[in-house]
């Protein structure tokens, strides 16, 4: 297959960025996108050209890295795949592929296709964890779960953070990669204690950090890589409205702020 790759690259975030064309020749269409990637900035390294950055890590669509926006799509045109599990067979020869990074405000660009989603480690810090007493392990029916909650605290633990969810939506909303990471511990046992608090923090946390409010477009939905349902958008949102009520807050157009 041969490709034409329009790149988007940007040296810095504060240098304006723009378009390149780049001929991928002899593509494998086994390749994963990464790899074809690889094998353009081998043959830029070869010409002397600074190579095409992009992030990536286990290229096994476990940690979320491999952002990047493909012919508008973020993670490409495939549902339910994130870019290092997209394979070149997916496109046709002589194609053009435009090829960006995440376009959202908090979401500001590093190089190239690298965006800082530094973010989304502050939501989590703001109050995404539990705290128990460490020692040895628990018996694993020492608390029951039913069946139903169990299986949907993991569908909304299957979130990798990747933030396609932000790159999609037209108002740059975080909601669901927040209501997921919120969610999975909120509907546990264990969460409980800091059930409130933690989702207002999180809220909170998520708001300041200049995301866009959930108006249910529901793109998020469409390219999560793990296709993470929007019901835990309403989950959030009610859990937000019960703590609010429990702790004098008031919870505005997506706002929350002390009484």
């Amino acid at each position: 297959m041969d490709l034409t790759l329009k790149v988007w690259r940007q040296p810095n975030a504060n240098t304006p960025g723009q378009i390149v064309t780049y001929a991928a020749k002899n593509v494998s269409p086994n390749m994963s996108f990464l790899e074809m990637l690889d094998v353009v900035n081998e043959g830029l390294i070869a010409k002397g050209e600074e190579p095409i950055a992009f992030d990536h890590d286990c290229r096994e669509g476990i940690c979320g890295a491999c952002s990047m926006v493909i012919n508008g799509l973020p993670h490409g045109p495939q549902r339910g795949t994130t870019a290092c599990q997209l394979h070149m067979r997916a496109f046709k020869d002589g194609d053009e592929i435009y090829i960006e990074p995440w376009r959202a405000k908090p979401f500001p660009v590093i190089k190239d296709l690298i965006v800082d989603r530094s973010a989304f480690d502050r939501i989590i810090a703001a109050g995404g964890f539990i705290s128990v007493g460490t020692g040895s392990p628990p018996d694993a029916n020492a608390l029951p779960i039913g069946k139903e909650v169990a299986d949907l605290a993991m569908d909304a633990a299957a979130c990798i953070g990747c933030g396609a969810c932000v790159a999609a939506c037209p108002n740059g909303s975080a909601m669901l990669f927040t209501s997921a990471k919120v969610a999975h511990l909120n509907m546990l046992p264990q969460g409980q204690p800091e059930r409130d608090e933690r989702t207002l923090k999180m809220v909170s946390q998520m708001d300041a950090e200049g995301f866009g409010n959930c108006t249910n477009y529901a793109e998020c939905q469409a390219v999560c890589p793990k296709e993470i349902d929007i019901q835990f958008i309403a989950k959030m949102n009610r859990d937000l409205i019960m703590a609010a009520a429990r702790h004098g807050t008031k919870k505005g157009t997506g706002k929350t702020e002390a009484l």
